[in-house]
């Protein structure tokens, strides 16, 4: 029994010393690169000469850094990666040596003939504000062309019948009529159609208050007028802006396409106006 102790008793300390290192000098670790520097000397001696003894004195120096530098990995913050059964997973800090490239750092990308046509022209790229501004003026031309649909007043729906009758085919006709741009005032009439004025049926007609009504909401509309008139803030209009700003663009880029194409002319001219063709020859 007392052997049988004393054999578990040097296989536990052989598992102690395997995992309990002690060094003179404390080693300099980077976990972030899993780097670990020895500063203590190997004894000289042992390092001479090409043997058994010197291979076996450089794998325990391994095996006893590499001890100490898993001891440390030991200590770091660690979780579970997929779940709780997957393996443990330690996080890193951020590296302090800055070790060198494996390969050289990449050359300069030579310009393309495009930037060195720029560069030449000074042509410049346009700053995101302009482009911002553009989507923006964009955006309320959509908001104004979405209030004015909204504001529109749809036409009576038609529905297809078996049999068209007279008020069917008439009412279908009026409608034709009306859809054109001047509400079919210029439109030529068919033959044996009847000399009716056209009808803007189906309108949002114009209603007038009655003359005799509620005093209160009379009262209510003229103070809220007045309150308009007196006051110095002036009513936004956020279609009338929208359409006034578009129309002095197109004004403006008219103008510039008529002064490119005035320039582009002047030049052919003076192309085809060569020396010596406009005088007279000599005889």
């Amino acid at each position: 029994v007392e052997a049988m102790l004393a054999v578990a008793e040097e296989q536990e300390a052989e598992k102690r010393r395997s995992i309990t290192v002690e060094k003179e000098l404390e080693l300099e670790y980077d976990l972030g690169n899993l780097l670990a520097m020895d500063s203590t000397p190997p004894p000289a001696a042992a390092l001479r000469g090409a043997g058994p003894r010197r291979e076996a004195l450089l794998r325990a120096l391994a095996r006893d850094n590499t001890q100490l530098l898993v001891s440390q990995l030991w200590g770091l913050p660690a979780e579970r990666a997929g779940g709780a059964g997957g393996p443990l997973v330690a996080q890193l800090p951020e590296p302090t040596f800055r070790l060198p490239r494996e390969k050289p750092p990449p050359k300069p990308r030579p310009p393309t003939r495009w930037e060195q046509f720029a560069r030449l022209k000074g042509i410049r790229r346009k700053k995101k504000r302009e482009r911002v501004a553009r989507n923006e003026l964009n955006r309320l031309r959509n908001l104004a062309r979405a209030h004015r649909a909204e504001r529109a007043v749809p036409a009576a729906p038609l529905h297809p019948t078996g049999h068209q009758d007279r008020d069917e085919l008439r009412r279908v006709a009026r409608v034709a009529r009306v859809s054109t741009a001047s509400l079919g005032r210029f439109q030529p009439r068919l033959p044996k159609e009847p000399a009716e004025p056209p009808s803007r049926s189906g309108g949002k007609k114009r209603r007038f208050e009655p003359l005799l009504g509620n005093l209160a909401a009379e009262r209510s509309r003229q103070l809220e007028l007045l309150r308009d008139m007196g006051s110095k803030k002036p009513v936004l209009d956020i279609t009338r802006a929208v359409n006034k700003q578009m129309r002095q663009e197109e004004a403006e880029a008219a103008a510039a396409n008529k002064g490119k194409k005035q320039s582009k002319r002047g030049k052919r001219g003076r192309r085809q106006q060569r020396p010596g063709r406009s005088g007279k020859k000599s005889g």
